[in-house]
């Protein structure tokens, strides 16, 4: 429990800020599902466009710090690289 008031003040913010980034994870993570499933099931626009809202989705949440940049280009790339590769097939 927080006794001074700067320390109470920060554990506010910190339950505002871990609502914040749990939304916003979990949002980032059903992008990257639907982007995955639409390059599984092998439907070629509607795979361009759910890859290009989950590369949208990870850039945003790696520039506002929810997940690190080295994740979100990892993501990014295994997904592009995904439907590359559905498309050539």
């Amino acid at each position: 429990m927080a006794n001074h008031p700067s320390a109470e003040k920060r554990n506010r913010q910190r339950i505002v800020a871990t609502e914040r980034n749990r939304a916003a994870k979990s949002a980032l993570r059903s992008a990257v599902k639907k982007a995955r499933a639409a390059v599984t099931a092998g439907d070629a626009t509607k795979a361009k466009t759910s890859t290009l809202t989950a590369e949208k989705a990870l850039a945003k949440a790696a520039s506002k710090g929810v997940i690190h940049p080295r994740t979100a280009a990892r993501t990014t790339s295994r997904i592009a690289k995904a439907l590359a590769k559905s498309a050539k097939a």
